[in-house]
């Protein structure tokens, strides 16, 4: 784990993973996503599905908090304020991903601030790729407030 004090802007972290159909489901039956492209026989019987954006927004989070570097720190997910040199927009989905295929994932640290004594704030960039190497999203400037001294961890 790398506390506060030892991560830099331009530090970069990988992960892979993938959201299978029950993980689509899942997601959502728990956030109540009304749409028809889940609902229609057309696409719903189909044996890949298209994943909603925001299933994986959340499963690049989920992979970010676990990742060797991150986990054992406190983090607040913060917000997302976008890119100011990105016209502040926040995140783009360039391409579809579907159930079962290989999302490879890199976080940037992108800004890094003092909040206060007992936290600090990173920003992180994600960027998901498919298993073809398209760009399936861009997500800029995820923010977390993190606890400069983090708790031990059992």
């Amino acid at each position: 784990m790398k506390k506060f004090a030892q991560l830099n802007v331009g530090d970069e972290f990988y992960s892979e993973c993938r959201i299978s159909s029950l993980e689509l489901e899942r997601y959502l039956s728990f956030s109540g996503i009304k749409n028809i492209i889940y609902e229609n026989k057309e696409f719903s019987d189909q044996e890949k599905k298209m994943v909603s954006g925001r299933a994986i927004l959340s499963k690049m989070e989920g992979e970010f908090t676990k990742l060797d570097e991150m986990y054992g720190n406190l983090l607040i997910f913060y917000g997302i304020d976008g890119d100011p040199s990105w016209n502040n927009r926040q995140t783009r989905f360039l391409k579809p991903l579907f159930t079962d295929e290989k999302l490879k994932i890199k976080f940037k640290i992108s800004d890094k601030r003092e909040i206060n004594e007992e936290f600090g704030l990173i920003g992180v960039d994600f960027e998901g790729v498919n298993e073809d190497g398209k760009t399936v999203v861009i997500s800029k400037r995820n923010l977390y407030q993190i606890k400069k001294d983090a708790p031990v961890r059992q």
